[in-house]
């Protein structure tokens, strides 16, 4: 779809600022569309994320690409290869309870950090995407699983 590469494109090309921005501005077209527009990045299928902000308390609205373990989601805080992690992810290691849209679906949901061989496990399931964002820092991205409440 069209949009779906506009998207793309903005988040390949522009700064962090424009990262923030196509974010925000495909959770809006997500909602209204019930996921026919944002619903997919490249290949993978993307979810609209609220958590509570760590430092406002205020609910913060993002997408983000995922991945299915069963009834678990799976994300990944790679915020494009920064040296910071995505806020999402700092909300929720704060706050693990969220909500998460996908297609016209909300429920809510409690996230877990995970470590270990469960990350590297899930880690792979997520698309190749990820892997040439870990170039760009020494950062190690957070995985969480998402699970319903």
């Amino acid at each position: 779809m069209f949009s779906d590469r506009l998207l793309a494109w903005f988040t390949a090309t522009l700064p962090d600022f424009g990262v923030r921005f196509s974010g925000k501005l495909q959770a809006q077209l997500y909602r209204l569309s019930g996921g026919r527009i944002g619903g997919r990045f490249g290949r993978g299928p993307v979810l609209v994320l609220t958590t509570t902000g760590r430092k406002s308390g205020q609910p913060r609205t993002t997408t983000v690409l995922y991945a299915k373990d069963g009834d678990r989601l799976v994300v990944v805080g790679s915020n494009t290869g920064s040296e910071q992690p995505p806020a999402w992810a700092l909300n929720l290691a704060a706050t693990p309870r969220a909500t998460v849209q996908i297609g016209r679906q909300r429920r809510q949901v409690r996230a877990t950090e995970l470590g270990g061989r469960e990350r590297e496990r899930l880690w792979e399931l997520m698309y190749g995407g990820f892997e040439r964002y870990t170039h760009r820092t020494d950062r190690e991205f957070k995985v969480f699983v998402l699970e319903p409440e």
